[in-house]
C-alpha cells in the first residue's frame, strides 16, 4: 500500500532491482498488482459418476477493461487434458457446475440453469428458469430432480415473489421497522426475503431441449412459523443424497436471541416434500455445519460445535444412521478441528480437511474406530472430491503456487500428488514467488509459536530490507501456506521489496484447541506478546532485516491489533488498519453478532463484571498514546465493525497532527470484494 510504505520509500528504493525464486534470481520479474488481479481462479471440480471426467469453472479479472469473465471447462481425469466448453462470459460468474447425465453438463448463469452438450467453446441452452434467480444448485440424474436455493417471502412461494416486489415498489414511504436483533447482518439489512431450499422435477428432454418442470417444492415449508417476518428461516447450506431421496439443510433458528446465540441446526427431510423436517441437532446449542451423505445414502455425517455462544469451538464429527436414527460421535480424542469432509466409496472412512500448523491437510477418519491418518503434507488443500474408490480430486495451493487440480492416491500415505491443471502457467512462468520459510519461537506463556517469512524480490543477503508484518484476522483464524487472491498475499509485499512475516499467534487454529481457546479475554495480551517476540526473533535470526524500517498491516482483528500496536509501541514506522476495531465498547453496541464479543472479551459491557473486560484491551482507552502514522480502510456496508471504528482513530490522529489517511469504499463490506477496488487497495 502506497501510504503504508511512504515512510520507507527513500530507504527502500534500492531493494527492487531483481528477484529470486526457483529460477535465476535476476530473470524473474516482481508480482505487480495488475498481473496479480488478472490471475485465473478455478472452482472445486465436480466429478462425473464414471470417474473419468470432471467439470470446473475458471474466472478472471481484466484490469484494463475493469470487467470479470468466467467459463466452464471439462477435465479428463486420466490424461489431465482440459477442454474449454463455453466462451468467456462477462459479468456474473458461472457457478454450480453439475452433471445432468453422462453427456450433458449444467451450470448456473445469471440465476438460470443452462445445459451444455460438452462440445468446445459453445454457449449452453436454457434448461430451467424461474421468476426469481436460483443459486447453489445441484442435480440428481437418477430422479431428474433439481435442487437450489431461491429468495422468497414469508409464504415460501416462488411464484408470488413478483407480486410482493410490486407492492414494495408502490410504497409511499421507505421506513424499515425493527423490534428484534438482528436488524442487519454482515452487509445487509434484514428484509422479509430469505433463501429457501427447493426441489423440482426437471427431466432432461430426449432432444436436449428445455426440461418440462413440475411444480417447485419448498423443502423448508414444514418448519415452525416465525414470530417476526424479518427473522425467518434461511438456508445456510444443504446436501442431497445420491439417490435423491433425502436432503439435509443447515438453518439458524429464527428466535429473538439470534445476535447472541450460535445455535445453528441441521434438519433432515424427504426430497419429495412428503414428510416434516426432522431436527437432528436439538441436543446441542452450538453451530452445526457441513452435512454430507454416505455414497449409498444410508448415513449422514456433519460437523458440530457443542459450546453455546462460541463460534470457534472445536468441530466434532457426528454420524447418523438414516434408517435407525441412531447417532454417534467420532474421533472425540482429536484435538484439531476439521472444516470439511466427504465419505469414502464404501462408507467406512471420512476424508476430512483440517488446518494443522499452517497447512490444510487431508486426514482420513475411520467411522467406527475414529482412527486417523494424514494423507497430505505441506501446503493447502482447498477442496476434495471422491474420484473412484482409491483417489481424490483435490484443489491444492501453496505460497508459490496458485490453486490447481491434483489427484491424491488414498492408499499411499504421503505419496506425491499428480497435477492435472496449470491455470496460471503462462502468466507466472517468469514471475517471482518467494517460498515460505518456517520458524518457531518461544512466545507468550513460553509456548512455541509458529510463523514464516518470505524473502523480498531480488534478495541479496548483504543488503538490509524493511519488514512487513501481516496480522491475520479472526482472531481464531490462521495464516496458511496458501496463495491468497485477496489483500494479504505475502508475495505482493515481497515483490515490493519487503521481508514479509506472518505469525500464527495464540488464538490461531491448527495447534490444538487449547491454543485456539487461549485468546479468550486476552485480545491485547497473548497475541501482542507473540507478535512483538516474533518480530524480535526474526530480526535477531536474520541479519538482513532493518529493525528501523518496520510496518504492520492487518484486517478485522488484525486491524484491531494495528490500533493496539499504535497505543502500546512506537517500533513501527507505519500501520495499516483495514476494517479494524478501535473502541470495544461502542463496537459491541453496533456489531451484528453479539455472541462474538460476549464470549471472546467476556460478558457484556453494561454490567459491573463485564465492563472491565472491555476496558482492559480497549485501544480507545489509550488514545493519548497513539503516535504512529496509519492508513485506515473501511467499507460502507461492514456491519461486523461499522465505519466509525475507522473514522474515530483517523480523526484522533488527524486532530493530533499525526499523518493518517482514510480510504472509504462505498460498495464494500468487511472485505474488498470488487477486483477494481482491490487494485486500488494495493495501490494505496
Amino acid at each position: 500500500m502506497r501510504f503504508g510504505v511512504l515512510v520507507f520509500a527513500a530507504a527502500a528504493a534500492g531493494v527492487l532491482a531483481a528477484e529470486g525464486g526457483n529460477a535465476n534470481q535476476n530473470s524473474l520479474k516482481p508480482l505487480d498488482s495488475h498481473l496479480f488481479h488478472s490471475l485465473n481462479k478455478i472452482s472445486p471440480p465436480i466429478v462425473l459418476p464414471d470417474q473419468t471426467r470432471a467439470l470446473y469453472t475458471t474466472s478472471r479479472y481484466d484490469p484494463k477493461k475493469n470487467k470479470s469473465f468466467s467459463f466452464l471447462s471439462l477435465l479428463d481425469t486420466v490424461s489431465g487434458e482440459s477442454t474449454q466448453l463455453t466462451p468467456e462470459m462477462e459479468g456474473e460468474r458461472i457457478s454450480s457446475p453439475m452433471w445432468l447425465n453422462e453427456n450433458t453438463a449444467g451450470y448456473v448463469f445469471k440465476g438460470a440453469l443452462y445445459q451444455h452438450n460438452l462440445q468446445p467453446n459453445i454457449n449452453g441452452t436454457l434448461f430451467y428458469n424461474t421468476t426469481v434467480g436460483i443459486s447453489s444448485a445441484t442435480y440428481r440424474a437418477a430422479t431428474g430432480q433439481l435442487f437450489f436455493l431461491a429468495d422468497v417471502y414469508s409464504d415460501g412461494n416462488i411464484n408470488s415473489v413478483a407480486g410482493y416486489k410490486e407492492k414494495e415498489k408502490n410504497r409511499t414511504d421507505s421506513a424499515q421497522v425493527f423490534d428484534n436483533l438482528w436488524a442487519r447482518h454482515w452487509n445487509k439489512w434484514m428484509t422479509p426475503v430469505k433463501a429457501n431450499l427447493f426441489s423440482v422435477k426437471v427431466p432432461l428432454a430426449e432432444n436436449g431441449g428445455l426440461g418440462q418442470a413440475a411444480r417447485e417444492v419448498n423443502l423448508m415449508q414444514g418448519l415452525a412459523p416465525s414470530v417476526d417476518p424479518l427473522l425467518r428461516w434461511e438456508a445456510e447450506g444443504y446436501a442431497v443424497s445420491n439417490d435423491g431421496q433425502h436432503a439435509a439443510y443447515v438453518v439458524r433458528s429464527p428466535s429473538p436471541d439470534l445476535s447472541w446465540s450460535t445455535n445453528v441446526d441441521i434438519y433432515l427431510v424427504p426430497c419429495n416434500g412428503s414428510g416434516q423436517p426432522e431436527l437432528l441437532t436439538e441436543a446441542y446449542k452450538g453451530a452445526a455445519s457441513n452435512p454430507v451423505f454416505s455414497a449409498d445414502g444410508s448415513a449422514l455425517a456433519w460437523l458440530q460445535m457443542e459450546t453455546p455462544g462460541y463460534e470457534s469451538d472445536i468441530r466434532r464429527i457426528f454420524v447418523r444412521n438414516i434408517t435407525t436414527g441412531q447417532t454417534h460421535s467420532v474421533a472425540r480424542d482429536w484435538d484439531l478441528s476439521p472444516h470439511f469432509m466427504i465419505w469414502s466409496a464404501d462408507s467406512s472412512v471420512l476424508y476430512t480437511l483440517v488446518q494443522s500448523r499452517g497447512d490444510s491437510k487431508v486426514v482420513t477418519v475411520n467411522v467406527l474406530t475414529g482412527a486417523r491418518a494424514e494423507l497430505t503434507g505441506s501446503g493447502y488443500i482447498a477442496s476434495i472430491a471422491r474420484l473412484g474408490t482409491d483417489r481424490l480430486l483435490a484443489v491444492y495451493t501453496n505460497t508459490t503456487a496458485t490453486h490447481d487440480i491434483y489427484t491424491i492416491d488414498v492408499n499411499s500415505v504421503g505419496a506425491p500428488m499428480r497435477r492435472l491443471t496449470q491455470a496460471n502457467r503462462e502468466k507466472l512462468h517468469d514471475v517471482y514467488l518467494g517460498e515460505a520459510e518456517d520458524f518457531w519461537f518461544a512466545g507468550a506463556r513460553n509456548e512455541q509459536v509458529h510463523g514464516w517469512m518470505v524473502r523480498p524480490h531480488g534478495f541479496n543477503a548483504s543488503q538490509k530490507y524493511p519488514l512487513a508484518l501481516l496480522i491475520h484476522g479472526g482472531p481464531q483464524q490462521a495464516n496458511g501456506h496458501a496463495f491468497s487472491y485477496a489483500q494479504w498475499n505475502p508475495n505482493m509485499y515481497a515483490s515490493a521489496g519487503f521481508v514479509t512475516v506472518q505469525i500464527n499467534f495464540h488464538g490461531s487454529p491448527g495447534y490444538g484447541q487449547n491454543f485456539t481457546d487461549s485468546i479468550r479475554q486476552q485480545w491485547g495480551g497473548l497475541p501482542y506478546e507473540d507478535l512483538m517476540t516474533g518480530v524480535d526473533h526474526v530480526i535477531a535470526t536474520y541479519g538482513f532485516i532493518d529493525a528501523q524500517r518496520l510496518v504492520a498491516l492487518g484486517g478485522s482483528f488484525g486491524g484491531y491489533m494495528a490500533n493496539w500496536l499504535n497505543a502500546n509501541t512506537d517500533r513501527f514506522s507505519a500501520l495499516v488498519a483495514h476494517d479494524g476495531e478501535f473502541n470495544l465498547i461502542s463496537g459491541y453496541y453496533s456489531t451484528d453478532e453479539l455472541w462474538f464479543a460476549e464470549h471472546d472479551i467476556g460478558g457484556v459491557p453494561f454490567t459491573a463484571n463485564g465492563r472491565p473486560n472491555y476496558e482492559r484491551f480497549n485501544p480507545e482507552r489509550l488514545a493519548a498514546k497513539f503516535k504512529t502514522p496509519t492508513l485506515f480502510v473501511h467499507g460502507a456496508s461492514d456491519f461486523r465493525l461499522s465505519l466509525e471504528q475507522s473514522l474515530a482513530p483517523w480523526t484522533l490522529l488527524r486532530r493530533r497532527g499525526i499523518p493518517a489517511r482514510l480510504v472509504y469504499f462505498e460498495n464494500e463490506d468487511h472485505w474488498i470484494n470488487h477486483a477494481g477496488n482491490s487494485v486500488r487497495w494495493y495501490s494505496e
